[in-house]
């Protein structure tokens, strides 16, 4: 993006409108000052913050702010994202203070979170801004001495001059205010070998805030004469209110209202229900309590997880409703391997379980809808408040808290839509507040799926034949989402005779995003029975994944979440790369080195997803009674050229694999009657730390790539190398999540 000089003077309030930098999808806001007289008395005053774009302000005094315009939820990038800035624009880390900024992408361009596109998306920009700032301070600091702008260099949040003169950012603020933006091509940014922040371990800004329990959560707002909400659904999904004991309820203590909302009639957005306003939480929780309603279940009470199960074995050996892809001629190669394996895989619908139960504030005043709520994308929920409600776009505004867990499930904005349809009945500020049942009972789950597979290798163990029946669940034609195999998915198009085919159940059952939609099941299920073939054939796992991948360049990008990587911004499938960080976790974990006693063994995977290379291995442990243990597990990370923050990055692939381990063991949902049976931690389980690995290693291969996000691609290949691990050390082979289906005792 060209950014013009100006030369005709310009009110220094007026907004340069946006332009769109190549690629789409971000643009670029800058505040323009013209140097005319008034501004120059303005700039005399030494008053006024140097604020030449919507990210970086700079007050007379040298406080330095960067705005943060992606939400937060642990994913750290509310401080990787600045730092980007902070690199180019010279400010010591410690001295800058970072904002979180409300949402309005007219100022700041996109700003939702998720699919692991924050980094990737903002990397490149970010870079240009702090260099434009930094350029800007340059000519100020030249212009008031009088000297060539290359004779002065930024430093530590001043400019120097050759013969040692120095001046402040501070001091620059009120000359640099008077500016225009420079174009981009007058811009020259830092070069890479001269980082001095970028690839350093650096604490996530928020955390002293949060050890101390200080408010940054949707959770902990609080406003003025605030009452509380809480809103009850039918336990069946897609169910209504027939009739509910309301002017009893409004009766109870703390109580101030109870009304049926009527709902949008769509799954994921305004569900009917009840809401009871009061004074407290406490008291709007009790009250639910006291709520008899009768509610019409609808068509879905009739749906059972357990029936599917059913109807999918049998309908296994027949055609199914789609062909992804059929290459050669997989029966023929079958009939004629001299082994084949046979198998089915498993896998149930499973929550997001966020720490953080869904919530939103909300008031309606004076013909503006104000909200507050830790969304990953703030624009679906401001569109849905205009499209349920018939708010003007105009009349919304959203400000983004800190999120406590996202995963995909704050992608959906229901809880925001409940609390704006209540907020719009109640003439005072409400705080939505989800209980842990309702966010099991109510999330938007990642579908479950099962895999009836059959491969065959030759007499040298080389992989001829390979066919898969996957079975999904969606609505309305199309799968959930994560529930869409694509012909290309490893390894599809490597094998020579392969076949995939997909039969979707239709149901009502609402499905989202998941960590890694699609990646985080397909890389178990296909790298489990990669597995199962290598050892058929008498190969090492390792060795039949390297000629399995083959010599060949690039291949067309998978399915499910390696789907944000196709077109011009992560083209396709790098087996290059591939190979590469899969010999060099090998060569970490000291991979076919160790002798493994009966009960230990070591399993391999790797995996493509959300433009990141990944490869994972695990040591295990098992005792005879089928405990389970990861000793050590080790990860293979390729993400391009630059680790923004190692250790937010080192967090984010070490909580991968917790995140992984965790589903692996024991996470869960039973669906019975068109209703989720579990309801809190006590009969879904989440890990535990006496069950994280007792090590976890993580090692970054740079190469000369574009920088990619790391949220999500460390998750897939972890399943399959601990699940590829209990087989080396037990023989017993998993093919059914959680491992609380599989009895691993040995003997």
């Amino acid at each position: 993006m060209n950014h013009p000089t100006l030369s005709a003077p310009v009110n220094r309030r007026e907004f340069l409108k946006l332009t769109g930098l190549a690629g789409g999808g971000f643009a670029l806001a800058f505040y323009i000052r013209s140097a005319g007289p008034a501004d120059a008395a303005e700039s005399n005053a030494s008053s006024i913050d140097f604020a030449p774009n919507a990210f970086v302000r700079i007050s007379p005094k040298g406080n330095v702010t960067i705005v943060s315009k992606q939400p937060e939820m642990g994913q750290g990038v509310k401080t990787s994202l600045p730092m980007i800035i902070a690199e180019q624009l010279e400010v010591p880390w410690q001295e800058i203070t970072i904002e979180q900024g409300d949402f309005d992408e007219k100022k700041y361009g996109n700003q939702g979170a998720g699919g692991s596109q924050s980094t990737p998306s903002n990397y490149d920009n970010f870079h240009l801004v702090g260099a434009t700032v930094r350029t800007m301070l340059v000519t100020a600091a030249a212009q008031t001495w009088g000297v060539p702008a290359t004779e002065c260099r930024a430093i530590k949040a001043t400019v120097t001059h050759s013969s040692g003169k120095v001046l402040t950012y501070g001091q620059l603020a009120a000359k640099a205010a008077t500016l225009p933006v420079p174009a981009k091509e007058a811009v020259v940014l830092k070069d890479a070998k001269d980082f001095s922040l970028l690839g350093k371990r650096i604490a996530q800004f928020d955390s002293p805030k949060i050890v101390t329990g200080q408010p940054l959560f949707g959770i902990d707002v609080k406003l003025p004469g605030m009452l509380y909400a809480v809103y009850e659904k039918c336990p069946a999904f897609g169910g209504k209110v027939v009739s509910a004991n309301l002017d009893q309820i409004k009766t109870l203590p703390g109580v101030k209202d109870a009304f049926i909302l009527a709902g949008s009639g769509k799954v994921k957005e305004l569900v009917p229900g009840i809401a009871i306003i009061a004074d407290s939480t406490w008291a709007a929780f009790s009250a639910r309590k006291q709520l008899k309603v009768t509610w019409d279940e609808g068509k879905v009470a009739n749906e059972s997880w357990e029936t599917f199960v059913t109807q999918a074995k049998q309908q296994a050996t027949q055609p199914g409703g789609k062909m992804l892809r059929k290459d050669g001629d997989p029966d023929a190669a079958l009939a004629g391997a001299a082994k084949t394996v046979q198998a089915e895989y498993l896998y149930p619908f499973i929550s997001h379980a966020n720490l953080e139960p869904q919530n939103t504030t909300a008031h309606w005043k004076d013909g503006v809808m104000e909200l507050w709520s830790p969304t990953q994308i703030p624009s679906a929920g401001a569109a849905m408040v205009t499209r349920v409600l018939g708010i003007p776009a105009e009349n919304i505004k959203l400000h983004i808290t800190r999120a406590g867990g996202g995963f995909g499930r704050r992608i959906s904005a229901d809880y925001l839509i409940e609390a704006a349809a209540i907020a719009h009945k109640v003439n005072a500020p409400v705080k939505l507040t989800w209980s842990r049942e309702d966010d099991l009972r109510h999330d938007h789950y990642r579908p479950g799926g099962l895999h009836f597979l059959k491969g065959g290798v030759d007499a040298q163990g080389k992989v001829v034949a390979w066919k898969n029946h996957f079975f999904t669940f969606g609505e309305g034609g199309s799968p959930g989402s994560g529930g869409t195999l694509s012909g290309d998915e490893f390894p599809g198009r490597w094998i020579a005779n392969y076949q995939a085919e997909q039969t979707m159940f239709e149901t009502g059952w609402p499905m989202g995003p998941w960590r890694a939609p699609g990646s985080c099941v397909f890389a178990w299920v296909m790298h489990s029975f990669i597995d199962e073939l290598a050892h058929a054939g008498g190969r090492d796992p390792l060795a039949l994944r390297l000629e399995l991948l083959g010599d060949k360049d690039e291949m067309p990008a998978g399915g499910g979440g390696a789907g944000a990587a196709k077109g011009k911004a992560g083209g396709g499938y790098s087996v290059l790369r591939m190979r590469n960080v899969l010999k060099f976790v090998a060569e970490k974990a000291g991979w076919g080195k160790k002798k493994f006693p009966k009960g230990s063994g070591a399993g391999i995977a790797f995996h493509f997803s959300h433009r990141g290379y990944f490869a994972q291995v695990a040591e295990v442990t098992v005792t005879r009674d089928g405990q389970l243990k990861v000793d050590r597990f080790i990860t293979g990370v390729d993400i391009g050229a630059q680790v923004v923050n190692l250790s937010g990055a080192e967090n984010q692939v070490e909580g991968s694999v917790i995140d992984g381990l965790g589903v692996l063991l024991s996470q869960e949902l039973t669906i019975e009657r068109g209703r989720v049976v579990q309801s809190n931690f006590n009969d879904y389980p989440l890990i535990r730390i006496t069950d994280a690995p007792a090590k976890i290693e993580t090692h970054f291969l740079k190469t000369n790539n574009p920088t990619t996000g790391l949220g999500e691609p460390a998750l897939p290949p972890v399943a399959p190398a601990i699940c590829n691990a209990i087989f080396a050390a037990t023989g017993k082979r998993v093919r059914q999540m959680p491992l609380t289906r599989t009895d691993l005792r040995w003997s």
